[in-house]
């Protein structure tokens, strides 16, 4: 089954960050993971949520490790 594909304006909103943010964190090579096809962006609403999942902490003092 593929998985449903979210373009940077969705994947933005449903994180809460401006478009221009995800943007700048793929430069880092930090961020969610994303697919390229062609010239599009694209983010699996599966590994948006993996991505969510990692950054639980239950302290303001744990660091975020996202799997990559």
């Amino acid at each position: 089954m593929l998985p449903k594909l979210l373009t940077n304006k969705e994947t933005a909103a449903l994180l809460g960050v401006k478009p221009a943010t995800l943007d700048l964190w793929r430069w880092q090579g930090k961020g969610p993971v994303f697919r390229k096809i062609g010239s599009n962006v694209r983010y699996a609403e599966s590994d948006l949520l993996a991505y969510l999942e990692a950054g639980t902490r239950q302290s303001t003092s744990q660091q975020f490790h996202p799997q990559t």
